[in-house]
């Protein structure tokens, strides 16, 4: 047999060209969650804390957004995955941080910024963990809360209080505020499986009911975007713990048969 050519460093195949290139669709929607992230800090800083809320949301929706797209157009690179790394440390670990500490958490003092840097240390962490896990871990399910979801349970606490003008003390509402940036930045480095949507395919073809249901899901949180929302991920912040309390159960209940056998 004779030697297969060697590939000429220089001059990449096509693959690999589209590996290393940059597409503008993807890294563009990326650029505009990375400015919502950015933006959001801005407003905290200026005490616009629902504006700050609601950009968060819209970083959590484009981020969304830019990696189906890569994959449905084909467009995936080396550098739109380290992009989309870096945007996401800013949109939701920074952003969310900054924002609670700013709405509730500098009365604390220490207490305050502590917690929210468990929360910056909890989102890095759990990127970094991501990153090299890719292709490794079960891909229906996220290692750990993923930290767009954990920015949107930060976001969507400070995004209710604001929008329904909830008379609340200094003091509960730091402190509550404080129990949410610590749960979601612990919740970030755990182990409990959390649902990743990432089996559905967007190009499958879908029941009628599944179009309707999807329907009713945008009338449902249009009703009152902040208490929906935040309750959704309330639920699916909560959703990993008993996902992974049932697995516990079913292995012990196993180990149980197996041993009265």
């Amino acid at each position: 047999m004779g030697q297969q050519p060697t590939q000429d460093p220089k001059f990449p195949n096509e693959a690999e060209r589209r590996r290393r290139g940059i597409y503008l669709l993807p890294n563009a929607l990326t650029t505009a969650a990375l400015f919502s992230g950015f933006y959001a800090v801005v407003q905290a800083m200026n005490s616009q804390f629902e504006l700050a809320a609601i950009a968060i949301f819209i970083a959590l929706v484009l981020d969304g957004l830019d990696g189906r797209v890569a994959r449905l157009t084909n467009t995936q690179s080396a550098f739109g995955e380290q992009y989309d790394s870096l945007s996401d440390m800013t949109s939701f670990g920074v952003a969310p941080a900054l924002v609670a500490y700013e709405f509730a958490l500098s009365g604390l003092g220490r207490w305050g910024w502590l917690a929210a840097f468990v929360y910056v240390a909890g989102a890095a962490l759990r990127l970094a963990r991501f990153n090299t896990n890719i292709g490794v871990v079960d891909k229906r399910f996220f290692q750990g809360l993923p930290s767009p979801a954990a920015a949107a349970l930060v976001a969507g606490f400070v995004w209710l209080v604001q929008d329904n003008r909830l008379n609340l003390g200094d003091a509960w509402l730091a402190w509550t505020m404080f129990g949410i940036t610590i749960y979601a930045g612990c919740s970030m480095v755990s182990n409990a499986p959390f649902y990743s949507g990432k089996s559905f395919a967007l190009t499958r073809s879908v029941p009628f009911w599944v179009i309707l249901l999807v329907v009713l899901v945008f009338v449902f949180v249009s009703s009152d975007p902040p208490i929906v929302l935040f309750g959704l991920f309330i639920l699916y912040g909560l959703s990993g713990w008993a996902i992974w309390a049932w697995h516990v159960r079913k292995a012990k209940l196993s180990k149980f048969k197996s041993s009265s056998h």
